[in-house]
């Protein structure tokens, strides 16, 4: 048990919300930390429970979901290891604003949220952490919904294949973190209309495509695409 604590410990030191607590507080917040294991497309919260607490992705994959009136998956984000999720409901007991289900086999360390709550009376540094995470997933948010209301799919998928070129080592090839059904669902449209937009990309010679692989063939071409506002 010991050594699980020290492990936990030694794990969320490197998280944005627990970053800069001195070792004997870390060592707190891991003897609240539940280890819970979930596996591949099991729901970890449905949209609209009661909010338990928050959690912290030990290893593997969480993706955060909403359904339209009309049943169409609307994915909001994707979390990996070491990000964390569910802080809000966490801190106002209010119900969550959205679904959660693991993407692979995941280790989610959990905090239940009256134990939560009492790590935030005594440790400022919690409390500042989560304002810095407030305010990012407000930003994150509200790129989201600009992107989803201004753009249209070809803009959408430029966007986020710019932003995997950012985050490469070499910027003009990139692979995709998701499934392209998966990817699809972040954008806001359908695999199929996904697809057709890939194909149109390839064809004017802006992207080839290896299955997961992409190589970006015209990155300034790209940048203008992504730039491009929906039409009235």
């Amino acid at each position: 048990m010991n050594e699980q604590i020290s492990k936990i410990s030694q794990f969320i030191a490197n998280t944005q919300m627990f970053n800069n607590l001195p070792s004997e507080h870390l060592q707190a917040v891991s003897q609240i930390a539940k280890l819970q294991t979930y596996q591949k497309k099991e729901p970890i919260f449905w949209e609209g429970e009661k909010g338990r607490g928050c959690f912290i992705i030990f290893s593997g994959k969480v993706k955060i979901f909403k359904f339209s009136p009309e049943g169409k998956e609307q994915i909001l984000h994707i979390f990996t290891r070491g990000e964390h999720f569910a802080e809000v409901p966490a801190f106002d007991g209010k119900c969550y604003p959205a679904s959660a289900e693991a993407l692979t086999k995941s280790e989610l360390l959990f905090l239940p949220r009256q134990e939560f709550l009492k790590l935030l009376e005594n440790q400022p540094t919690i409390a500042i952490n989560m304002l810095s995470i407030f305010a990012k997933n407000l930003r994150l948010f509200a790129k989201l919904i600009e992107d989803l209301s201004l753009k249209e799919v070809p803009g959408r998928l430029a966007v986020y294949l710019l932003e995997l070129s950012d985050r490469s080592s070499d910027p003009s090839e990139i692979k995709l973190d998701m499934t392209k059904s998966q990817l699809a669902a972040s954008l806001g449209t359908i695999p199929e209309t996904l697809s057709r937009v890939f194909a149109k990309l390839s064809e004017q010679k802006l992207i080839s495509i290896d299955g997961k692989s992409i190589k970006l063939l015209n990155i300034p071409a790209l940048r203008v695409l992504s730039a491009e506002k929906r039409h009235q």
